[in-house]
């Protein structure tokens, strides 16, 4: 069933396009072509605007750009109670370096805090039982500093 492209179906095509029918419709409406062939004559044709375009939805409230997360603004007072100080942030311990883990040994379970630089012979990971994260509860102190506009709103009760 070859349907072929004549001047009639041609000037169907291009009035239905016109109209705002979807190529699925004026594949229904000339027969004997698919929504994909409507779609490859009307590029061939160069009929890119319509006069109506045609939208099975509401349209949009807002443009695509604008419907980003917004961050509610909390008012400065309301994280900064005045007995809270920016030296509250607890202080970390030292963690000793002994390295009990490679690359290769290392397991699921275990911390994976590098020590010393990956490209010496002597590289380790951490290796002790993980309690945060990928690391143990030590490194994990390090690798998670709360910042201390987090630290002041966890104080405060507001997360």
């Amino acid at each position: 069933m070859p349907a072929t492209w004549t001047d009639d179906r041609v000037d169907t095509l291009t009035r239905l396009w016109r109209d705002g029918l979807s190529a699925s419709q004026i594949a229904r409406d000339l027969g004997g072509v698919t929504r994909n062939a409507v779609i490859g004559k009307v590029h061939r044709l160069g009929l890119s605007g319509r006069a109506a375009p045609h939208v099975p939805g509401a349209r949009r409230s807002e443009p695509r750009g604008e419907r980003r997360y917004r961050r509610p603004q909390i008012a400065a007072q309301a994280i900064r109670p005045a007995s809270v100080t920016p030296a509250a942030i607890p202080p970390v311990e030292p963690v000793p370096d002994t390295g009990l883990a490679t690359i290769l040994s290392v397991r699921w379970s275990q911390c994976r805090w590098p020590i010393g630089d990956p490209l010496a012979d002597g590289f380790r990971l951490c290796g002790r039982g993980k309690a945060r994260g990928a690391y143990c509860a030590a490194h994990g102190a390090l690798a998670y500093r709360p910042t201390e506009r987090n630290h002041l709103m966890k104080l405060a009760g507001l997360r």
